[in-house]
């Protein structure tokens, strides 16, 4: 697959076996934004070892009704682990600091959504992710020529409905291919 020219924003990155980084294992990696410069995304299927919307709450002090949120916050990447970033769907635009990344997907990452989330008013649907995934100019595409990923389309249904355990595989099912049937191997013909 030649990624040069194709832009993966708005799509899904599947870790093939054998990619060799074991923080990318099993991953479903949504993609926030991928040109010349290098890419950024987001691992959707990791949910952050006991870390829940209510604990960040807690920890910004920020207050709301009712009994707060008990889903889990996730390991977004091994970039900037310590930063917030949450993906949402196109419902809310954050004030003008929500980055669109397709019509259906926004990325917003201020404080003011986590706000407008316990307040009630924040976005339908949403994933708060801690840390990213970046690559650097040409080095994602050289992941591909290893032989480290798949692509599909991002979806609202495997972002946000798809339980975590099995959104990597969905996500090949998407492509019609068995994880059985994936080798960690590359190979020329």
């Amino acid at each position: 697959m030649d990624t040069g020219t194709t832009d993966l924003t708005g799509k899904m990155l599947i870790a093939m076996p054998g990619m060799g980084d074991p923080r990318f294992e099993h991953s479903l990696v949504y993609m926030c934004a991928h040109s010349d410069e290098g890419a950024m995304g987001l691992i959707v299927n990791k949910p952050a070892a006991d870390v829940t919307l209510n604990d960040l709450w807690d920890q910004l002090s920020i207050e709301g009704e009712g009994e707060g949120d008990p889903r889990p916050v996730y390991y977004g990447g091994p970039v900037e682990q310590s930063r917030g970033f949450v993906l949402h769907g196109a419902d809310y635009e954050g004030g003008g600091e929500s980055l669109p990344v397709t019509q259906d997907f926004r990325m917003t990452a201020t404080i003011d959504i986590l706000r407008d989330i316990r307040a009630g008013v924040g976005p339908a649907r949403f994933l708060l992710a801690l840390g990213y995934a970046g690559w650097g100019p040409g080095q994602l595409e050289g992941e591909f020529a290893q032989n480290g990923w798949l692509t599909c389309e991002g979806s609202h249904d495997l972002v946000f409905k798809t339980p975590d355990a099995e959104k990597w595989t969905a996500a090949l099912k998407t492509l019609g291919v068995s994880p059985m049937a994936l080798s960690a191997e590359g190979g020329r013909a």
